[in-house]
């Protein structure tokens, strides 16, 4: 143990680890803060909880879970869909603390079930539902529901329950849009090394600038630094009720379990000498359920395994496991700072924003990637584009358009990333698209 401590790779290696779990979660908070208008103690308190989970997630999960090196962080499906229910407050007349409180009650309920997935072995069956048809609508889906957030921010549009100007903030957009392209040149032109870090890189040049253009508009809410930990439950409102927001989140619980099943097996490729058994995904699971319960009393985006960490694998070549810890200790360490929470709120909400725009743009590959499994003709075309295109319509209806549906209906049906996904996975599931048309000439852009 001692020579792993001492050992320069596994320290180095793990700073590399580090700064990716960071970037894929300093932004998350801010913007729920956003959405849900909580007071900057309540957006420290989440940043910090955000790290000490994250941190904690990772090391349950490669010591006992799927014991690989996987980053465990804030789950951008939950994160998408619990921003796209805060706007449900405005447009329909649900207070926003009755939106929250749902929201935190349906992923208590989704923790309760995951650990059952985990345990009874379950999940196996659920994976058989997501076939690459739905896998890449829901990636498109997905992509696009974010994205449309995202920009928002960047343009200074409020994107959730809270209230405000909805005209575009011409500074701030054409700063967050220099940023955005700032980010993607990195991604596209710069070397690997320096790639990597593309986003972080855009928030070090971006947020300096903004304060100095800008300062006024940089904090979210107001309040001092804290002296201690300080914890809020259930901060976004007390445990409330409503049917329709809870079932969608339950819904997106069971949907978020296909992108962790994804994470592990796609590992095995490169672990080929030790592929994951069926007690690392139990263990898995049951560990994602308790993390997710314990997001759900402190208001923060449920955790599970990020696919993108086998790339981020691959690319760094840090394969083994200690490097990982050493990352997820230290990350557990920054949420026990008040002043490391407090400081990070600071983070303009448009270049954090800005940052992520380019990264989940980046999801039309995946949704490529699955399509392209999958043997499109003239006539069975119509497996992924129903689906993928009422999706996109449901994206483009103003939310007031569901006010004539019944209450407990309205949070689902408004959803266009979740309907569009349920629909794909009974188009799959109930008709044998491969013979659909198999006779016909194959399907081409020509």
């Amino acid at each position: 143990m001692k020579n792993e401590l001492r050992s320069m790779e596994n320290w180095l290696g793990g700073l590399q680890w580090l700064m990716y779990i960071f970037v894929n979660t300093v932004v998350v908070p801010i913007t729920i803060g956003a959405a849900f208008d909580l007071s900057q103690a309540q957006i420290v308190s989440t940043m910090q909880f955000s790290f000490i989970l994250g941190g904690v997630a990772c090391l349950l999960q490669v010591i006992i879970g799927h014991r690989r090196p996987i980053m465990d962080g804030p789950s951008g499906l939950w994160w998408g869909v619990i921003i796209s229910l805060s706007s449900v407050s405005a447009a329909q007349g649900i207070p926003i603390s009755v939106v929250g409180g749902s929201i935190a009650v349906g992923v208590i309920i989704s923790g309760i079930l995951i650990i059952l997935v985990g345990v009874t072995g379950f999940g196996y069956y659920l994976e058989k539902l997501f076939k690459p048809s739905v896998m890449g609508v829901f990636m498109l889906l997905f992509g696009v529901s974010l994205c449309i957030k995202f920009f928002k921010g960047m343009v200074g549009i409020p994107f959730g329950g809270q209230a405000g100007d909805i005209a575009i903030k011409i500074g701030p957009s054409i700063l967050s849009i220099g940023i955005a392209a700032l980010v993607l040149f990195l991604t596209v032109k710069a070397k690997k090394k320096i790639a990597q870090y593309s986003m972080l890189i855009g928030i070090i040049v971006g947020w300096p600038l903004f304060t100095l253009l800008f300062d006024s508009e940089s904090q979210l809410g107001g309040g001092g630094v804290p002296s201690s930990l300080e914890i809020f439950w259930f901060p976004t409102g007390s445990p409330d009720w409503n049917l329709g927001i809870i079932v969608t989140v339950v819904v997106t619980g069971i949907l978020n379990l296909s992108k962790q099943y994804g994470s592990i097996k796609g590992t095995d490729i490169i672990y080929t000498e030790s592929p994951s058994t069926s007690k690392d995904y139990r263990n898995s699971f049951s560990i994602t359920g308790v993390m997710t319960i314990v997001s759900g009393l402190l208001g923060l985006v449920p955790y599970s395994p990020f696919v993108s960490s086998i790339g981020f694998i691959q690319q760094t070549r840090i394969f083994d496991r200690m490097p990982f810890i050493f990352g997820s200790v230290m990350f557990f360490i920054m949420g026990l700072i008040p002043q490391v929470g407090y400081f990070f709120t600071l983070l303009p909400l448009s270049i954090g924003c800005a940052v992520l725009f380019v990264s989940y743009v980046a999801l039309f590959g995946s949704a490529w990637d699955w399509l392209s499994q999958v043997s499109f003709n003239n006539t069975n075309i119509y497996r992924a584009a129903m689906p993928a295109f009422i999706g996109l319509v449901l994206m483009a209806l103003p939310s007031e358009s569901f006010a004539s549906l019944p209450d407990y209906l309205q949070p689902l049906l408004s959803s266009g990333l979740l309907m569009g996904t349920i629909i794909s996975i009974l188009f799959e599931n109930l008709v044998d698209w491969d013979k659909v048309g198999a006779a016909k000439e194959v399907f081409s852009r020509e």
